[in-house]
């Protein structure tokens, strides 16, 4: 019997679960065609005894929809388009360049060989002829030599010329090429987490999520406090402090946040469906925990210390405008030396909040 229930729900999955959904899931009526959606296939697989973990939920999700109106799949995947980034397509362009990049090392060397081979063989030339010199008596002969000589040089030098042209050119291809990787690049290797470009990315990507689901989220900004680092008064340890702020904000952060490196030690967190108030406890959490990490230069213990800027992503900003809001809660943390972390002034609900 079970396994004729069974059957029978992966057929008429669109029906059977659809009917059962509310009442079996205890779920308010769905407000849209995604949550309705959503159910089908959560239902779809407690029917099947699956466990509805993120795997099984997007093969049903992407299985079922195969079956479902063409005006519904259209309006699920444009919903869908919103969350996804180009980052397949943006894999692919990279291992061309990545290609292309080893094709013009490879050109490069196979050019280096040849002039290798050719200086080699006018060395060889020089050798032979000198030989041929201080063997000869004859004036003539001499003069044949030289002459013999000065048309081998040449046209050894007219080959070199041509081979140094290519490697050049060459040379400016490759060159391109890595500058284009260089800038299609998401990762921060000097601090181990995102970089600028990404962040930006993501933070347009939020908004327009924000946009068309109407939920809330934020940007914080994070920085070594500048007093600490000019008490320090060490590039060194300045930058291996900076290093321990970007591990203890991946140490910190949930799957779903985005930690990135904006420039100059100056770190963002952006947080996903989270508003002000849910910011501000995390940024209460990270100066907590950042606080109880000690630091030593020589025999000096320095106890690190972070300025925080909080503001929310808001559609009516531009992503530039919600980075710059971000920049002006830390500055507002540092117009109050008894705080750690403060909400843009542009926020409405802002307010600076003491420790």
């Amino acid at each position: 019997m079970a396994g004729t229930l069974r059957s029978r729900s992966r057929r008429n999955i669109s029906t059977t679960a659809a009917d059962s959904v509310g009442d079996g899931l205890g779920m308010d009526s769905p407000s849209s065609d995604l949550e309705i959606y959503s159910k089908e296939v959560l239902s779809s697989l407690i029917a099947d005894d699956l466990p509805p973990t993120p795997n099984n939920f997007s093969l049903y999700f992407d299985r079922l929809l195969e079956d479902k109106s063409e005006n519904l799949r259209k309006q699920i995947i444009s919903m869908l388009e919103l969350e996804e980034s180009n980052d397949a397509e943006n894999t692919i362009m990279l291992e061309q360049n990545l290609k292309k990049g080893f094709s013009s090392v490879k050109n490069i060397l196979g050019v280096t060989a040849n002039l290798y081979k050719n200086i080699s063989l006018m060395t060889k030339i020089l050798d032979k002829r000198k030989t041929e010199l201080s063997e000869s008596k004859d004036n003539n002969s001499t003069a044949a030599l030289i002459t013999s000589l000065e048309s081998d040089i040449t046209k050894l030098n007219t080959i070199l010329k041509k081979q140094n042209f290519q490697m050049k050119t060459i040379y400016d291809e490759t060159a391109d090429i890595v500058k284009s990787v260089d800038n299609e690049t998401i990762f921060d290797n000097q601090f181990g987490v995102y970089n600028k470009r990404y962040l930006l990315t993501k933070i347009k990507q939020e908004s327009s999520l924000i946009s068309e689901f109407k939920h809330k989220s934020s940007l914080i900004m994070i920085e070594l406090d500048k007093d600490l680092k000019a008490s320090v008064q060490n590039e060194k340890a300045v930058m291996l402090m900076t290093r321990t702020i970007a591990r203890l904000l991946l140490k910190t952060s949930r799957r779903s946040d985005t930690v990135a490196h904006y420039g100059n030690g100056l770190f963002a967190m952006l947080l996903k469906h989270t508003d002000i108030d849910s910011a501000k406890k995390a940024s209460e959490r990270l100066t907590e925990l950042v606080s109880n990490s000690n630091f030593f230069l020589a025999d000096r213990e320095i106890l690190l210390k972070i300025s925080i800027g909080i503001t929310n992503i808001d559609t009516v900003y531009t992503v530039e405008e919600i980075v710059v809001s971000a920049m002006d809660g830390i500055q507002q943390a540092y117009v109050n030396p008894d705080i750690d972390f403060a909400v843009s002034l542009r926020n409405d609900e802002a307010v600076a909040d003491k420790k």
